[in-house]
């Protein structure tokens, strides 16, 4: 028996060919208008400029820009519809097994499984991180991440409330699935995390390295001054008060300072600790080191600073001392404050972080100032040393504020913190003993200075300039030089002197240590005993080389010089004024005049003799043979000190104007008194010619034509 088939309904045949015609039909019609239109834009594109032709491409591409926008969007909120549509019921599935950890206990049976529940939330969010591995679309702070963080906070705790369950056959296999996945999420997380740190450290460090600039070497025996805090380096936006403050760049921006702080809070709780600390520890040292590089400053070992040449090395530590107070004052601060930020509510983690970072940075910037201080000691090197005993003087408070934390004092006295400190110490102290040393040997200096040759013309001995230079920078640490000597001068000697103590300067250590302790305990100002006993030494060598000249004059000439460079010295240098007193100055004053004193007693005295009325008057008439005499002497003693003394070097100006007035004002009114008295007594003509070669003012500007280091001055003038 045949089965028939019920045909299906069909429509008219002339319907259907009837609507089939008409649409072909307006096809036609739609492909000629277009044609028509395509032709009218062509020949209107040939005709018009390209400038219609870019803005149609610009809409375009816009257009396209804003669809594909609008559909990544529109998949956001799927997975994040996804999630929340999820979420409810899984958050009300976990609540139940925390409260039902002892449910086997009681006789209550465990909850059911809601698998489907679970697979879709676990596939969900795997599509969801496979759009971020495979970089279709990149996790910003564009896109909702709080959904996505809230999402693996969730399958980390249904992970954890599944993981007691495992015994249970039936809860296996979600349990391998969540773990699978929030295994996966952790991993994401930690690239983030690493991308995150990485990216923005390395544009802070090219804008932190392209707009440092070189400062120049200060030169030899200068104080530098105060390094100015150009560069300033925030890891984290400030104050809401400072935030629009442009002297504050920021490493991180805010947004990202709160993305690395949220992914923290999740893969802490999750278990990944280790690889959340591991991955933000060597970000933060890595770009700590990279911004000490761009300050200029490099590792450097042991050997290689004590390989290194002074003017390289000189140059080295301003760059250290700078680098080092960016350290403490900016860097180290805005680390700790970043470090509290990210891992906010994990304290013991941030301290413990935070402690390792600036420990291993701050020993070793610490062995670059121990490889200084154990480098050959010379004069030169005293002021950088000082320089390095107070930054880490001044820095001391600073680094101790660094690793208090409060309400734990227990941190700030670890074991770690207190070998730092012990270090630092340590280092103070060889620099302090190596100061001391150095400025011992300043005096041993002087002390075997012995030459026996001496300064043309009686000019400064080079001595005495480069002791006064070297003193007048020494006193501008005149504080951290007195704080020195107190707490070092007793556990250091100079190496230049014999072990035995002899031949020691007078401030020498050996010599103080034989003075009675009361003595040193009632001292307060050890320093500035060192300094006058230093000036005593370097008087008393210049005295010893004033007698290399024979000539007495010029010796008081040549302490005229080298006293009134000390003096002025001394009167430019509020530091070396005040440590010396009054007292030395008035002494030192009164050798100036008696030096002055005694070189017109020696040059003059014999010319003034010249014109003494006894023995010219014989038997009440003048005798012309001895007035004759008298000009010959007078006439060869002028030749000869212009001979010699016009040689003679006064580079002091006032002190030059001084000695030419004093010579005038005694010996011009002479002569010219004496040829008022006796010029009559010669013939007029060749007598007067041959005994009276200078009149009054020529004798006056001869005068006045002395100690200027030119003898062919004169002799020009005399032809």
């Amino acid at each position: 028996m045949e089965t028939k088939q019920s045909p299906l309904p069909q429509k008219s045949n002339s319907f259907s060919s009837s609507s089939r015609e008409e649409k072909l039909r307006e096809s036609d019609r739609n492909l000629s208008l277009g044609a028509i239109k395509f032709e009218d834009r062509y020949e209107k594109k040939e005709g018009d400029d390209s400038k219609e032709d870019c803005i149609e491409e610009e809409r375009e591409e816009e257009d396209k820009e804003q669809e594909e926008e609008e559909t990544s969007k529109e998949n956001v909120e799927e997975s994040e519809r996804s999630f929340i549509s999820f979420s409810d019921e899984i958050d009300r599935f976990v609540g139940v097994l925390a409260s039902l950890q002892d449910v086997q206990a009681q006789g209550y049976e465990l909850p059911e499984l809601p698998e489907s529940t679970i697979e879709k939330f676990v596939d969900a969010l795997e599509k969801e991180i496979a759009t971020y591995e495979s970089g279709e679309r990149k996790w910003s702070p564009d896109h909702d991440e709080i959904s996505l963080l809230d999402a693996f906070k969730r399958v980390n705790k249904l992970t954890s409330a599944l993981t007691p369950l495992s015994s249970e056959p039936r809860y296996n296999h979600a349990m391998n699935r969540t773990g699978g996945v929030l295994h996966r999420a952790m991993a994401f997380l930690e690239d983030e995390f690493f991308s995150l740190l990485d990216e923005n450290s390395r544009g802070k460090q090219q804008d932190l390295g392209s707009t440092s600039t070189k400062t120049k070497r200060p030169p030899s025996f200068s104080r530098p001054q105060q390094q100015q805090q150009h560069e300033q380096d925030r890891c984290i936006l400030p104050s809401a008060e400072s935030s629009t403050n442009e002297e504050y760049p920021q490493t991180y921006p805010p947004n990202v300072v709160e993305r690395l702080r949220g992914i923290a809070a999740v893969m802490i709780p999750a278990g990944y600790v280790t690889e959340c600390c591991e991955v933000f520890s060597v970000a933060r040292r890595n770009a700590f080191f990279a911004g000490l590089s761009s300050l200029g400053c490099e590792k450097i070992s042991i050997d290689d600073v004590q390989r290194m040449a002074w003017d390289s090395l000189e140059g080295e530590i301003a760059t250290w001392i700078k680098a080092f107070r960016h350290s403490i004052t900016v860097s180290f601060p805005s680390e700790r404050e970043l470090f509290d930020i990210v891992f906010s509510g994990h304290g013991d983690i941030a301290n413990s972080l935070f402690n390792n970072l600036a420990l291993g940075a701050i020993f070793q910037l610490l062995n670059f100032a121990e490889a200084v201080s154990m480098t050959k000691r010379s004069t030169e090197k005293l002021f950088k040393m000082l320089d390095i005993y107070e930054t880490l003087r001044d820095l001391t408070p600073a680094i101790h504020a660094i690793f208090s934390v409060e309400g734990n004092e227990e941190e700030s006295t670890a074991s770690p913190v207190r070998d730092l400190k012990s270090e630092i110490s340590a280092i103070q102290s060889r620099l302090g003993e190596a100061a001391i040393a150095i400025f011992c040997d300043l005096e041993s200096s002087i002390k075997t200075d012995t030459g026996k040759t001496p300064v043309p013309g009686g000019a400064v001995h080079p001595l005495t300039r480069y002791v006064m230079n070297y003193l007048k920078y020494a006193c501008e640490y005149t504080n951290t030089l007195e704080q020195v000597f107190k707490d070092y001068q007793r556990t250091e000697r100079p190496s230049s002197y014999d072990d035995d103590g002899d031949d020691a300067p007078p401030g020498s250590t050996s010599n103080r240590e034989n003075q009675s302790s009361s003595s040193t305990a009632t001292d307060p100002k050890p320093f500035a005993d060192q300094l006058t006993e230093l000036m005593e030494l370097l008087h008393s060598n210049l005295e010893a080389k004033s007698k290399l000249y024979k000539d007495q004059a010029l010796c008081n000439i040549f302490l005229m010089n080298s006293g009134r460079y000390i003096m002025k010295k001394i009167k430019g240098a509020a530091g070396i004024n005040e440590l010396l007193g009054e007292a030395w100055r008035r002494k030192r004053s009164s050798e100036l005049r008696q030096y002055h004193k005694n070189y017109q007693r020696e040059t003059w005295s014999k010319v003034l003799a010249c014109f003494r009325d006894e023995g010219l008057n014989v038997r009440g008439n003048v005798s012309k043979p001895v007035l004759k005499e008298r000009f010959k002497s007078f006439n060869a003693m002028i030749d000869e000190i212009r001979k010699t003394q016009s040689s003679w070097v006064v580079s002091d100006e006032q002190m030059q104007s001084e000695l030419r007035v004093s010579i005038s004002a005694v010996v011009v009114p002479a002569y010219r008194s004496f040829l008022g008295r006796f010029s009559q007594y010669l013939h007029p003509g060749r007598q007067t010619e041959k005994y009276i070669k200078f009149g009054a003012d020529d004798l006056e500007n001869y005068i006045d034509e002395l100690f200027d280091g030119n003898p062919s001055s004169m002799a020009r003038r005399r032809t």
